[in-house]
């Protein structure tokens, strides 16, 4: 198995189609537009969300069927949790990394296609807390901005990493070469695409009626490219209060 996205997928006239179908307003670009774009939409800590190919057989989103943020951002990992999965703010998150620069930001030695392989940020990224950080409690501790790339970083000094290759997802791989070439950051934040309680988006129209129910600020599918302040608001819905806090 290479990559893991054995699943359904859907080709750029049907995502056309469907969008149109539910009233989404979208651009069409090009692949490159695409990737500038939402590079650029990630460096200004966008919450984006990213469907793309064949959806992911298994545990984790591989960048598929992705949530997508900025991991430099201290902000990225309570906004991400409060304002779209609607769970808990101190939830971490996993990165997304070129897999040749893993050895670079991870004391890992070895490939994590799956995301299930845990490892400690490196030395020369960590930022070490003052005695009067150590000292804090909870919430507050937790909150420390505790690396170079805090959204990824848990309490611990470790991320669940996975280590992503052009030759199992070639326009995933092009979208982190091009923020690193923008942050100098080889890393994206990746979790799942759906809101706590539901499952894992599949369908176009799944992961239109996400992006209008959480504060996702871009939804980019295929080739269409959409901006949450271009939607018709009386399509927006209601997620926040459907589930309940664990």
């Amino acid at each position: 198995m290479q990559g893991s996205f054995l699943g359904p997928e859907y080709n750029q006239k049907e995502i056309e189609n469907e969008l149109n179908k539910l009233g989404a307003n979208f651009r069409i670009l090009t692949e490159d537009e695409i990737i500038e774009k939402t590079a650029k939409d990630l460096e200004n800590n966008k919450a984006v969300g990213w469907f793309q190919g064949r959806m992911e057989f298994g545990p984790r989103a591989l960048g598929g069927r992705s949530i997508l943020g900025n991991p430099k951002s201290p902000d990225t990992q309570k906004n991400l949790n409060l304002k779209v999965k609607y769970r808990e703010s101190f939830r971490p998150f996993a990165p997304s990394i070129l897999k040749n620069e893993v050895q670079e930001w991870f004391d890992l030695e070895e490939e994590s296609p799956y995301m299930l392989l845990v490892a400690k940020v490196k030395q020369d990224k960590i930022i070490h807390m003052t005695d009067e950080e150590k000292n804090l409690f909870g919430i507050e501790k937790l909150n420390i901005k505790k690396s170079k790339i805090p959204a990824v970083t848990h309490v611990d000094y470790t991320a669940r990493i996975q280590t992503v290759s052009e030759n199992t997802n070639l326009k995933y791989f092009k979208l982190i070469s091009k923020f690193k070439e923008k942050t100098g950051c080889p890393i994206l934040v990746n979790t799942s695409f759906n809101v706590r309680g539901e499952p894992i988006v599949n369908t176009p129209k799944d992961a239109f009626d996400c992006f209008m129910g959480t504060e996702l600020d871009r939804l980019v599918i295929g080739n269409c490219y959409l901006e949450k302040s271009m939607q018709n608001l009386s399509l927006k819905k209601n997620y926040k209060d459907q589930f309940e806090l664990d």
